[in-house]
């Protein structure tokens, strides 16, 4: 007999500490995923009255829609606890080419570099389409609910 108060009190013990682990963990991921959302509507707001005191350029217009694309991202996050890794993808073939249109008109004539950027820009068009072909052709069967279990996803 005991042997079985130990027990219940181990089970006691180990469901308030998931209990509690699970509660610091969401309470971060809230806290992380609201402080990232409004450092990239702060920076988004400031970018756009900066614009309109300088002018506005077409590194400009793509940097707003790097910031779009965060706050797509977070808001699809804090809704699914799902991160599309195509967001990702998108952000940084907007960024690269930022960097190529800045680059061109900016600076000298183009050289190995402009490559290297349009290769890049290349590269990630093409992940985005094995992703995509990937997600279509390998479907996730299962889905997490809020509480962290597994649901079934209807089709």
């Amino acid at each position: 007999m005991s042997i079985n108060w130990a027990d219940k009190l181990r089970k006691s013990l180990h469901g308030s500490a998931d209990s509690l682990g699970n509660l610091c963990v969401e309470a971060f991921h809230y806290l992380a995923l609201f402080g990232i959302g409004g450092i990239t509507a702060y920076a988004a707001v400031v970018t756009f009255i900066e614009m309109l005191g300088k002018g506005v350029s077409v590194d400009d217009i793509l940097l707003l829609f790097i910031y779009l694309e965060l706050g797509a991202m977070v808001g699809i996050y804090f809704k699914t606890n799902h991160m599309p890794i195509r967001f990702l993808l998108y952000v940084a073939i907007t960024a690269l080419t930022r960097l190529l249109i800045g680059d061109v008109s900016h600076h000298k004539a183009p050289d190995a570099g402009l490559l290297y950027v349009c290769g890049g820009i290349l590269l990630l068009a093409f992940s985005i389409l094995v992703v995509r072909y990937a997600s279509y052709r390998y479907p996730s069967t299962k889905a997490i609910d809020a509480s962290g279990k597994e649901i079934e996803e209807a089709k």
